[in-house]
């Protein structure tokens, strides 16, 4: 079982950034695919960024290009997410999930996911 609590989410005002943290514990953390994704109020859950078992690999959806930065230390357990410009339209719940190991599936949908954290509130004010 794998147990992820995600920190870093706050008020901010649009052009500022923030920095996501998560915490994973549990067997094989540095087997897993691990991803962040977002939730507005009123919308679906979307998929923001993933990244590969040894960090070389990194994955994003166009909307967060070039302002999103995935990063993940398996020496402490811990996954990031850089953002930088945030919008208004980024405010939403934070979440990170992780993979079963070895899973050899896809990385965009919340059904690739077996493990997900309560989520941290990012607000960006205009």
């Amino acid at each position: 079982q794998v147990q992820l609590v995600e920190s870093g989410g706050g008020l901010v005002q649009a052009g500022g950034s923030l920095r996501l943290s998560c915490a994973a514990s549990g067997p094989l953390f540095s087997h897993r695919i691990l991803g962040w994704f977002r939730q507005a109020p009123g919308k679906e859950r979307e998929f923001g960024a993933a990244i590969s078992w040894s960090g070389g690999s990194t994955y994003y959806a166009d909307s967060v290009k070039g302002r999103f930065t995935i990063s993940r230390d398996n020496a402490k357990n811990t996954v990031y997410l850089q953002i930088n410009s945030l919008k208004p339209e980024d405010t939403a719940t934070y979440y990170c999930a992780a993979q079963n190991p070895y899973y050899e599936g896809t990385y965009y949908y919340t059904s690739d996911y077996d493990f997900w954290g309560q989520g941290t509130q990012v607000t960006v004010s205009s």
